[in-house]
Formats: structure tokens, C-alpha cells, sequence
């Protein structure tokens, strides 16, 4: 027997979504004009205390948004601090938006002392948030040597240093472990190699894209792909998780966790669908 309410309630939800749909004699139909709306109705109910505050959707092709993204330029100090082998830019070849999609590209060249070239944008300065769930959705590359990552620092990085900021990694892939990604955070006395995480193998990581999300309330921070947990931490009040932190998007190459790179790779691609940031109705 198909159940009346469940179809009602499907249509009022893809309606609500496109602005767009007919009904018929007991035949329904909706068309969802956006990438952005293909997620289930639990994943979607899972959220319905939650609103929208901030989101990219990576729908207009060219450079990055600027009202949203700034970017890091350079080698860093000592590579970043993990000693990697990119320079980061803001050329189009290493970073733009195209068909829907944040492209990021590392490049072997030799460019002002690094062996590739990256990129690595943030929205410190432009946006940051306390508490809430972050969603990213993205195609990590493959080849050993490889190092995407998703993940977010206390805003007052430039005040107190790293890691007294504190940092949570949505996600991060090294392709020495193709399909493992990683959801990990850094504190006082648990950072680097210390770090306080957790992995989990998937499948496909490198060839379809994954839904990785941060669930981060006053008293806790779980870290999860496609709903699966990564991992799960309960904070205290004395540990840096209660304050405003803003987002990264990057792509490096080697370096301490990313290991020796593989001599074949000419590029990677690192490809992100849209970030997406709720908090709590209020």
C-alpha cells in the first residue's frame, strides 16, 4: 500500500527545494535545478533544527570568491611546518572553479624552491563560526605523496600560536593509504604526531566524492564520512574548542605525513562540490 503521507511529505521537501513541481491525477513530479539538493530525506531531516549560515556552492566558474576566500601564498616556514614540497598560489592553474566544482591542482614544476605547485585558500578574516555541523564534499586525489585536506583553526591563531588555537581536521587523505581518510584534532599536548583522531577506511575515495562532516557542540566534536563516525571527543572547558575557528581548503604534496611522492606524478587533482556550515535554530 503506498503510504499517502510519506509521498505528500517526499513532494512538500522537493518542493521546498527546487520552487518547482506539478501534480497530477495521483501522479507527482518535481524538478531540482541545483547540484547542490541530491541528499536523502534523512540526511536532510538530520539537520531540521539546523539552519543555513553560511555556505560555497562553487557554481560561478572562475577564481575563487573573494568576499569568502583569501589565500596563503608561499612555501611557509619550513614547509608549512610538516616540511612539504609545494608553493602555494593563486593561479588559475592551480586553483579555480569550474562545471560546479572547487578545482584544486598540484603541479610538479620548480617554482620558487618548492618541486610542485598548489593551492590553499581559508576564510580567516572573511567568515568563522562556533559551534555547528560543516559538511564538505569532495574527490580526493590519488598517488602516493598526496595530501588533500578539509579542516579549520581557532581564529586566534595569530594571538596565541598553534596549537593553543586549536585545529579540526574534517578530512585529510595521504595517497600511501588509498581509501583511508582521517578525522583528527590538535591541542595542547596532543598535536603532530600526538594528535588526538582516528581513520577510516572507504571505498572509492579517489574516484567518487564523499560527504565529510564536523558535528561540534560545547561538549563534543565527532567527525564523520557519508554518516559514518571517524571519530569522537568529548571537550572540556580547558581544551581550545570554544571559540570562533575559520576553514581551509588545501592540497599539498610529501611532506611528514604525506610521505615521499611518488616520481611519476605530473599532477593532482583535488576536487570540492560545496562547503556547507549550520547552526542550531535559536
Amino acid at each position: 500500500m503506498i503510504n499517502l503521507f510519506s509521498i505528500s511529505s517526499y513532494i512538500a521537501l522537493l518542493a521546498t527545494l527546487s520552487n518547482i513541481f506539478s501534480i497530477g491525477n495521483n501522479t507527482y513530479s518535481t524538478e531540482i535545478k541545483s547540484k547542490s539538493y541530491y541528499k536523502t530525506y534523512t540526511e536532510i531531516d538530520s539537520l531540521s533544527n539546523y539552519q543555513l549560515i553560511w555556505s560555497d556552492e562553487f557554481d560561478i566558474d572562475g577564481a575563487p570568491d573573494s568576499n569568502k576566500w583569501i589565500y596563503d601564498i608561499g612555501k611557509g616556514e619550513n614547509g608549512w611546518g610538516n616540511n612539504e614540497a609545494q608553493y602555494y598560489t593563486q593561479d588559475k592553474k592551480n586553483i579555480h572553479i569550474e562545471d560546479g566544482l572547487l578545482k584544486i591542482i598540484a603541479i610538479k614544476e620548480d617554482y620558487k624552491g618548492g618541486s610542485f605547485t598548489s593551492s590553499r585558500i581559508k576564510t580567516q578574516g572573511k567568515f568563522d563560526f562556533k559551534y555547528g555541523i560543516i559538511e564538505v564534499r569532495a574527490r580526493v586525489p590519488e598517488g602516493k605523496g598526496t595530501w588533500p585536506a578539509a579542516w579549520m583553526l581557532g581564529s586566534n591563531i595569530t594571538t596565541v600560536g598553534w596549537p593553543q588555537c586549536g585545529e579540526i581536521d574534517i578530512v585529510e587523505h595521504v595517497g600511501k593509504e588509498l581509501n583511508t581518510v582521517y578525522g583528527t584534532l590538535h591541542y595542547p599536548e596532543r598535536s603532530g604526531g600526538n594528535a588526538d583522531g582516528s581513520k577510516l577506511i572507504i571505498k572509492n575515495a579517489t574516484t567518487e566524492f564523499h560527504i565529510y562532516k564536523v558535528d561540534w557542540s560545547e561538549s563534543s566534536i565527532r567527525i564523520y564520512v557519508d554518516d559514518k563516525l571517524i571519530h569522537e571527543m568529548k571537550i572540556s572547558p580547558n581544551i581550545p574548542f570554544h571559540h570562533n575557528f575559520f576553514i581551509i581548503l588545501n592540497l599539498a604534496m610529501g611532506g611528514n605525513f604525506g610521505g615521499p611522492i611518488d616520481e611519476n606524478i605530473q599532477k593532482a587533482l583535488y576536487e570540492v562540490d560545496y562547503v556547507r556550515v549550520y547552526q542550531k535554530n535559536k
